[in-house]
Order: structure tokens, then C-alpha cells, then sequence
């Protein structure tokens, strides 16, 4: 029987398709109304409110808490505040991303981390001797995510303590009586929150947000309309954007963070005294040169995509049109290169971006290839330029 959240009281009178499916053992909305660009539109005009309760959440605290993660995690711990996030990664023996989450920094040796997939054994493999408790916590907390322009004047009708709250800031907080844990983070590429709520208060700290949100609108949002959030965001998704190293068969379905344009999180590496499972292989990539691609922007050429379709008799898909899945990439002269992710129509931009992957050799802005479509069951090829990601982002605005 799949699971519900701890807010699924709540949200599914407002599922108003009846459609769920599954994450994690619990039920998800793909969207709550029948339209999903009215969902997405609440992101990035008003304020809208993302049940993301399925992620794993382990709390890794104790005096070794500190050491264990500088050895797990790819990105410096040490670099983390109290009252700070970070996004971070964690990799095998060969350098290759094993996935992704974000870690909060609570207090001296006292963190929560979240994750799409269950990591509780690896992290424990690393534990040793070390004096550290890594617990799985993931029923005990409801995590809502409140996302959109309005998202702080939500929540400052509730909780003074968010007003001067940086990019990635942490506060320990009260909401409608309840201890809540509120990040400055998200997954939509607009100002948003992710507030971790005891399980027993989930509902009460939902039904203040909703009605401090009324004057903007506030609303549920679905799986798909974050999808076409993370994708104009630049923000990469596990089992789309790339595979765990850990169920991978071979190594090309495996990637690097150099390679997955995670760079930025190892920028002080050789300042980095720390010996983290995958240093030196990444090390050894860094120097030899050694990534076998980038991942990259598209945008698609409007016209040629137009004419493909029309040629075909058909109308070229715009708003509808969002493809998480793999779409050929060529040179002019229909030379494989690489493969794009996810493609979609950007409601906000107007255009058709895709994230790609595409040889060392064909990442400079500009570079022209071309993106295989199968439009009617044919495939067609639409020419394409790479262009820098993220396509659109304020949430540090």
C-alpha cells in the first residue's frame, strides 16, 4: 500500500485531476489543477507550495559528525556556518557522483541531510570508529517547500525570523506554534523555502501557511510544474539528468561533478586537505584533462523546429511539450556527438532549452548542433546552439 505525507490530508481534496503516482513509496501529484502552466505561473508570479515530505532526511550529529562528512561528501563541510546549507554531492572510489542533497548545519556537529534515494549504509560504511550518530529520520518530518515571489511575504505574515535569511541561511524558527526548520532553498530557480515541520504538526503549520498565502494566491503545485522550473533553473535530476554511479552497469553511465558542471564545488581543492572518497580520481581528471564531456545549455532554433513540423503536417508543440528522456545530438554533417536530458518549451523565455551533454570540443557558447525529435513516430533533426545555463534563476534574488 503506498505511503501518504503527512500533508496528503490536506492535499488531495485539491487534487483536482484524482492522478497520483509514486516516489519513494508515497503517493505524489503529477499537478493539482488541469493546468500546469496555472501551477508553474504561481512560482513565478506569486507563491505556490511543494509537498517534497518522500526525500530520504538522515541526522548525522555527534562530536565525529564534522570528520565523517569531510570524508563522505564531495564539497567541504568545513566551509558550512551554523545557520547555513549547502548543496553537496557525494561520490565512489572513482570520482563518479553517487548523488546529490542538501545538508543543513543546525549546530556544532548537528546536521540534516535530504536526499532522493535511501544513503543510510553508505554513509554508515564510512562511519568506523568514529564517535557519530547517522539517523534516518525521514517519517518524522513533513518537508513542505514554499516557493515564488511571495514566498517571504507568506511567511513573514508568520515568523519574523526570515526577514534578513540569506541564500542557503538556515533558522530555527516557530510557525503557528510549532518548531519549525526553515531553509532559504528550493528547486524551482525562484525565492523559495523548504520548511522541515514535525510530523505531528504538519497540518496545523500547513493551514497557517495557506491562509497567510490567500492574498496571493496561494496553491499546491505538482511533479511536472517543477519540472519545468528545474529544467529552466539549470537544476539537475537523479535517473534523468544523470544515474547513480551506484546502479550503473558501466562507467558511460556513470559521470564526474567536473563532468556534470559540479566544478564550482571543488574550486578550492587544492587549498583541501581532506581525503574524501573520490579525491584522487577527480584529482587525476583535473589534471590529465580527462572528462569526456560537459553538461551543458541548448536552446533550439525556433524556425527549424517549426518547419520540421510542418512539414509533417502538424502544429509544432509548444507548451505542452516537456521530455525527460534521452534526444540524440549530431554535427552538420549528422556525426553523433552526445545526447540531450530533458527538453522543454520555457513558458517564461519563450524558447525550446534542453540540458545536454556534448564532447569538450563543442561546449562554447554558440557552438550550433543539431537535436533528434520523433515527431509523428519519424525521427527529425531541429538545429540547436549551446547557450550558459541556468536559462532562467532568482532564488538568490
Amino acid at each position: 500500500m503506498a505511503l501518504k505525507t503527512p500533508f496528503y490530508p490536506r492535499l488531495a481534496p485539491l487534487n483536482q485531476p484524482e492522478i497520483w503516482q509514486h516516489w519513494s513509496g508515497y503517493l505524489s501529484a503529477p499537478k493539482y489543477q488541469y493546468s500546469v502552466l496555472a501551477e508553474y505561473y504561481a512560482v513565478r508570479d506569486a507563491v505556490a507550495v511543494f509537498d517534497t515530505s518522500p526525500l530520504f532526511k538522515y541526522r548525522i550529529s555527534g562530536p565525529d559528525a564534522e570528520a565523517l562528512l569531510s570524508i563522505v561528501l564531495t564539497r567541504d563541510i568545513r566551509t558550512c556556518a551554523v545557520g547555513q546549507a549547502q548543496y553537496t554531492i557525494w561520490c565512489n572510489e572513482k570520482g563518479y557522483v553517487l548523488e546529490d542533497g542538501v545538508i543543513m548545519k543546525l549546530a556544532e556537529n548537528d546536521y540534516l541531510l535530504s536526499a532522493a534515494r535511501p544513503n543510510l549504509r553508505h554513509f554508515k560504511l564510512h562511519q568506523g570508529t568514529l564517535d557519530v550518530s547517522i539517523e534516518d529520520v525521514s517519517k518524522r518530518y513533513g518537508v513542505l517547500a514554499v516557493q515564488g515571489s511571495k514566498s517571504l511575504l507568506t511567511l513573514q505574515k508568520l515568523t519574523p525570523d526570515l526577514d534578513a535569511l540569506d541564500y542557503f541561511g538556515v533558522a530555527q524558527t516557530t510557525i503557528a506554534g510549532a518548531d519549525v526548520i526553515v531553509a532559504r532553498a528550493g528547486f524551482t530557480g525562484s525565492k523559495g523555502y523548504e520548511l522541515w515541520i514535525n510530523a505531528a504538526d504538519a497540518l496545523t503549520v500547513y493551514d497557517a501557511i495557506m491562509a497567510a498565502g490567500d492574498d496571493y494566491n496561494i496553491i499546491p503545485m505538482g511533479e511536472e510544474a517543477l519540472m519545468l522550473l528545474r529544467i529552466e533553473a539549470g537544476l539537475l535530476l537523479i535517473d534523468v539528468d544523470f544515474d547513480s554511479a551506484r546502479h550503473a552497469w558501466v562507467d558511460a553511465q556513470r559521470e564526474t561533478p567536473i563532468e556534470l558542471g559540479w566544478q564550482w564545488m571543488l574550486r578550492n581543492l587544492d587549498q583541501d586537505d581532506r581525503q574524501f572518497v573520490g579525491r584522487a580520481a577527480i584529482e587525476a581528471e583535473i589534471a590529465n584533462k580527462t572528462s569526456r564531456w560537459k553538461t551543458i545549455g541548448l536552446q533550439l532554433d525556433y524556425y527549424d523546429y517549426e518547419r520540421v513540423h510542418r512539414e509533417l503536417g502538424i502544429m509544432p508543440p509548444k507548451d505542452s511539450m516537456l521530455a525527460q528522456e534521452t534526444h540524440s545530438l549530431y554535427d552538420a554533417d549528422r556525426n553523433y556527438l552526445g545526447y540531450a536530458t530533458s527538453v522543454m518549451y520555457s513558458p517564461m523565455l519563450k524558447k525550446h532549452i534542453a540540458i545536454a551533454k556534448l564532447p569538450l570540443d563543442h561546449c562554447k557558447r554558440g557552438t550550433e548542433v543539431y537535436i533528434e525529435l520523433v515527431p509523428i513516430h519519424k525521427p527529425v533533426t531541429v538545429k540547436a546552439h549551446v547557450v550558459k545555463m541556468p536559462f532562467y534563476n532568482k532564488a538568490s534574488n
